[in-house]
């Protein structure tokens, strides 16, 4: 019990969710010939290649609707110690699976994922955030999630890192989750 608890501690992400990137420059990528790193695509700079096949039968297994409600808040800390809320943020609900695990994996890393399946996007539960950087999802199926989201920083187009929290929810149960970092 104690390794798949380590293990879900460590791989804290989306199912079929991509991480967001901490960095959104809207200019294209300079292609640059070189050997990557095993697992990176050539053909998609900086995300790296799924591993795990998307489970047809665990995702079969799962609900798309409920009536579970996951609310809370986004925010982001700065080394310098100043709190940036995520107005107007895209939260990504989705849940917990082995392929989920493995975007989480990643996006921990600092790294993205090739985008998910599209059979995963449809267990994935997006919303936004207020001008407080307050969010709530309802309609939600009973069970454990992923629930992450980024924060733009002031004054450029960066974001900060990826913030990723695993929560679960019962039927009928509202869950309260503050994405900080």
């Amino acid at each position: 019990m104690l390794r798949w608890t380590g293990l879900l501690l460590s791989v804290l992400f989306l199912a079929g969710c991509q991480a967001i990137s901490p960095d959104t420059d809207s200019t294209p990528p300079e292609v640059i010939e070189r050997e990557t790193e095993p697992g990176v695509r050539p053909d998609r700079p900086g995300r790296v290649a799924r591993q795990v096949e998307f489970p047809e039968q665990e995702y079969a297994a799962l609900e798309k609707q409920g009536n579970a409600t996951i609310s809370g808040e986004l925010y982001y800390t700065t080394p310098a110690g100043e709190r940036i809320r995520g107005a107007h943020e895209t939260v990504s609900i989705a849940p917990v699976t082995t392929y989920s695990a493995e975007a989480a994996e990643a996006a921990l890393a600092g790294k993205q994922v090739e985008p998910a399946d599209p059979r995963a996007q449809a267990y994935t539960h997006t919303v936004r955030t207020d001008s407080q950087g307050r969010f709530t999802a309802s309609g939600l199926p009973a069970g454990d999630y992923y629930v992450a989201g980024s924060v733009r920083l002031p004054g450029s187009e960066q974001r900060s890192p990826i913030i990723l929290h695993q929560v679960h929810v019962g039927s009928g149960q509202t869950k309260r989750v503050t994405l900080k970092r």
